[in-house]
């Protein structure tokens, strides 16, 4: 089974993940540390849980989810992995961070590893099925598990709302069409974690949301 713990870094309040299992694997998605406090943060839970993280996941590339690539590829040895069809937003990031206020942004190491369309991911004994649903960045990847009832949203479906995208490589419509055919089929009782803000739930928003 499935545990997430939610740790909250940068100034934009992004959510970073931890998931792991009775084995004591780990994934890390979205590692959004920015500051050394917060790369602290991040390395005692892992400690004090006895967690072993194999795997680090980017739902997308926009900097506030990338921010802690480069720490987590130089503490654990992990190169991120997600769909090809981010590179180019990954790749963008050192070009427009000092702009955004953020000076000593770490390179992020490119991915060994890309992560296709549909397909699953697996760590320790939980399985992570692979939804890409575009919209908010050109190549965003949310992960699920039918097992445990959860899906880790990235920036596609929050709380009473959805990603932005007004960005590079963002399209309403395509995010809006997303979410319906991929997301709200999906058991009423998964509960959503989004890249920001509280968790939510597939049921809730289809009722609730007012972008539906």
């Amino acid at each position: 089974m499935i545990t997430v713990k939610t740790l909250t870094f940068n100034a934009y309040s992004e959510n970073t993940y931890v998931l792991y299992d009775e084995t004591g694997k780990c994934v890390i998605i979205d590692p959004g540390m920015y500051e050394g406090y917060e790369q602290n943060e991040l390395v005692s839970f892992i400690k004090e849980n006895n967690l072993k993280p194999v795997l680090l996941l980017n739902t997308h590339c926009h900097l506030d989810h990338v921010f802690g690539n480069k720490f987590v590829f130089d503490t654990y040895g992990l190169k991120p992995q997600f769909n090809k069809g981010e590179l180019p937003i990954l790749q963008a990031v050192p070009g427009y961070a000092p702009q955004m206020g953020f000076s000593h942004y770490e390179l992020s190491p490119e991915p060994d590893t890309f992560l296709p369309e549909t397909g699953t991911i697996s760590f320790g004994n939980s399985t992570l099925s692979l939804i890409f649903a575009p919209g908010h960045s050109p190549a965003h990847l949310c992960f699920y598990s039918a097992a445990d009832h959860i899906l880790m949203g990235g920036d596609v479906l929050f709380y009473g709302s959805i990603g932005r995208t007004d960005l590079p490589g963002g399209n309403h419509q395509q995010l809006i069409q997303n979410i319906t055919d991929k997301l709200f089929v999906l058991p009423d009782e998964t509960k959503v974690y989004p890249g920001h803000g509280p968790a939510t739930s597939i049921g809730f928003e289809k009722q609730h949301n007012p972008f539906f």
